[in-house]
């Protein structure tokens, strides 16, 4: 009897799902517990296992569409089952599946087909799932990657991985792209135009994806919703760059946390490191800050799990680093830069966006000297952190001098934090950062 493959539901957040690429195809065998299909989600790309022995005998849903949780997107049976279509479950009103073909003599309602394009539209330079067709071989790519080089067309099979078995990760395809007259992959941000014209419009439409879609979603609820207030202050960090540059003494180049990641020869701790370490010991301080919104109640948190926003090429992810209060300055930049590599990888689990009681949003490695950040719900507060710049600064002795001045940006929830509540955790935080042995004490 055919087992019905239903759009599973692989976080608490996810509403539906799109299918990234099938691991295997029609006629395949399927062992329970292997590898069936890659599934785009709010939040990551995840590889789903099918969940029956026996053979693909029907994909329903092909790569590159989104529909909503238990809508049939394949049909697994025996070796010689024919499938009939007839046994599929009504699909979930809403879902925009893709229906399976139905027998002649039924009548669907009529479907709108856009009319065709003028110009027809350029074919696409690498499928979602890349491999060797005469083989039928599949090269070794993060989910990501395979992503970003659909988006940038980029032929996989001309890319060297640097990932774990040389397996293809997205910092190998980061920049533009380009292949040479050789056929070879060039890459890097110097080969912009170089290539061969794939398209040449007035603008290109790019399809939204899962976690682009729960961006805009979530974001748009949270400022609706939330009354932000936004508190700015800055401070002298000179003694804390100083004292960063004693911690990574005889460390290999690299680093952690925000947009950062770590290089291989040997832990850096990066200044966000030391903010996300200021901030995780002052909301112990400061518990209302560190506390959610519950509708009829309000829950202040007694451990600190700290978000980090992490930009990607498709989205943003906010990766928590549980009991951020609990950890040392090099402990937390370990942490951090194994969630952002993570990240980027595509390789994190749900799991660990879930439960973080303040953000941390750092843009000044991009030289943003100030911005202002969105609260991510339930959370009470979010910290925009800018970059460090000279600037003249009047002492408290008076004279004029130049000091290393960071701008940061506290974003409140008003119906938790009030303007002093947030005004003394920013006191507290600055603090701490102007003196970090402070944050020792």
């Amino acid at each position: 009897m055919a087992y019905i493959v239903e759009m599973p539901k692989l976080s608490d957040t996810m509403e539906e799902g799109g299918i990234a690429h099938w691991l295997k195809k029609e006629g395949d065998t399927l062992k329970v517990g292997e590898p069936l299909v890659e599934i785009e989600t709010d939040k990551a790309t995840q590889e789903y296992e099918a969940p029956e022995d026996g053979y693909l005998i029907k994909i329903l849903v092909q790569a590159g569409k989104t529909v909503g949780l238990r809508t049939p997107i394949a049909v697994i049976g025996d070796k010689d089952e024919v499938f009939d279509p007839k046994t599929l479950p009504a699909l979930p009103k809403g879902t925009g599946a893709a229906q399976a073909p139905t027998p002649a003599a039924s009548s669907p309602a009529p479907v709108a087909v856009p009319p065709a394009p003028a110009t027809p539209p350029s074919p696409k330079v690498v499928e979602s799932a890349p491999g060797d067709l005469a083989t039928g071989s599949r090269i070794k790519s993060s989910p990501l990657a395979r992503r970003m080089a659909q988006d940038l067309g980029i032929d996989l099979g001309r890319v060297g991985g640097s990932g774990p078995g040389g397996r293809i990760v997205a910092r190998d395809l980061e920049g533009a792209a380009s292949t040479d007259s050789s056929g070879t992959f060039t890459g890097g941000l110097a080969s912009i135009g170089t290539g061969p014209v794939i398209q040449q419009a007035s603008a290109t439409e790019v399809p939204v994806n899962m976690m682009r879609k729960t961006i805009a979603k979530r974001l748009v609820a949270a400022k609706n919703e939330a009354p932000h207030f936004y508190l700015k202050v800055s401070a002298d960090v000179g003694p804390l760059l100083a004292w960063r540059q004693r911690l990574n003494q005889g460390a290999g180049a690299g680093g952690a946390g925000g947009a950062e990641t770590g290089g291989k020869a040997g832990l850096k701790v990066s200044v966000n490191d030391i903010i996300g370490l200021a901030v995780s010991r002052a909301l112990l301080l400061h518990p209302m800050v560190n506390a959610s919104w519950q509708g009829e109640t309000i829950l202040m948190h007694h451990q600190v799990h700290l978000a980090l926003a992490v930009a990607l090429p498709n989205g943003l992810v906010t990766p928590v680093i549980r009991n951020a209060h609990l950890l040392g300055v090099k402990a937390l930049a370990t942490e951090a830069q194994r969630l952002v590599a993570l990240a980027r990888e595509g390789k994190l689990a749900n799991d660990a966006f879930a439960g973080g009681t303040f953000s941390l949003s750092n843009l000044g490695m991009f030289g943003i000297e100030e911005f202002t950040a969105i609260i991510n719900p339930p959370q009470a507060a979010i910290l925009a952190v800018g970059a460090a710049i000279p600037t003249p600064w009047v002492g408290a002795d008076g004279q004029i001098k130049v000091s290393q001045r960071l701008n940061l940006t506290l974003s409140c929830d008003h119906r938790v934090v009030d303007g002093a509540t947030g005004a003394q955790f920013l006191k507290t935080l600055v603090g701490y950062l102007e003196d970090p042995l402070l944050i020792l004490a």
